[in-house]
């Protein structure tokens, strides 16, 4: 596997609050964390910041080719955890940056297999010759409305509260992380981003662009297409495949 990501500021936003980090082992095992941060001038960026390095510096450290699926959970959930204790630590020192947190998807992607633990409404999409799936659940107002029935997946794009997300790193001393396992890596390929490019590409336009570009260059012309489609947030996108 091979792994590559980017991040833009977008057209609208004066600060990039998004953070990012990827990388593969000697096995071929890649992994990626992608974070989209909130809260003040420079709070998001803090949020974000601090999760990325935290759970990055936590995989590299933990991981090992022989690693199996319970360790894999363990080391993405206390990773996660810890993340979520630095961000709301950090807030509680300085009332510049209480409130501030960040969503979260950190993966590992080994053996054909994706683990997978999120917090928020950052996504990760398995994409195929002829269909997208999306593989985490946005924790966020409009998705619970849908999920009871108050509202479709249609009106849920235009909803003045599709930006309001239930779950973040950082905002208090516990954190719900979800965590889910896909047994469907080959032959396909993995997205990881940030409601940037969700907000202004729709999966038809994702689809279609992963499978016409070679895969160095999905990043840019995912962000490219998002900013061309208005870039209202920052825009963070990783490829796996």
């Amino acid at each position: 596997m091979d792994v590559y990501g980017k991040t833009d500021i977008g057209m609208v936003r004066t600060t990039n609050q998004d953070s990012y980090a990827f990388g593969k082992f000697d096995d071929g095992t890649a992994w990626a964390v992608v974070c989209d941060g909130m809260g003040g001038a420079n709070g998001g960026n803090i949020a974000s910041s601090i999760a990325v390095k935290t759970i990055s510096d936590s995989i590299l450290k933990s991981y090992t080719e022989e690693i199996g699926e319970v360790s894999l959970r363990l080391l993405l959930e206390s990773a996660v955890q810890t993340a979520n204790t630095k961000i709301f630590d950090e807030a509680r020192s300085n009332d510049q940056l209480q409130g501030m947190g960040t969503t979260v998807v950190a993966l590992i992607a080994k053996d054909n297999s994706i683990f997978i633990m999120h917090v928020g409404d950052s996504r990760a999409y398995i994409v195929s010759s002829d269909s997208i799936e999306q593989i985490t659940r946005d924790h966020s107002v409009v998705q619970s409305m849908i999920e009871n029935g108050e509202l479709t997946p249609e009106k849920a794009k235009y909803h003045p509260n599709k930006n309001v997300i239930t779950r973040a790193l950082g905002v208090g001393s516990n954190v719900a992380p979800e965590y889910n396992v896909v047994d469907s890596m080959e032959s396909a390929k993995l997205i990881i981003c940030t409601d940037g490019l969700t907000n202004c590409v729709d999966n038809e336009t994702i689809l279609q662009i992963v499978n016409s570009t070679d895969n160095e260059q999905i990043p840019e012309r995912l962000i490219d297409t998002a900013n061309k489609n208005g870039g209202k947030d920052n825009i963070t996108v990783v490829v796996i495949a």
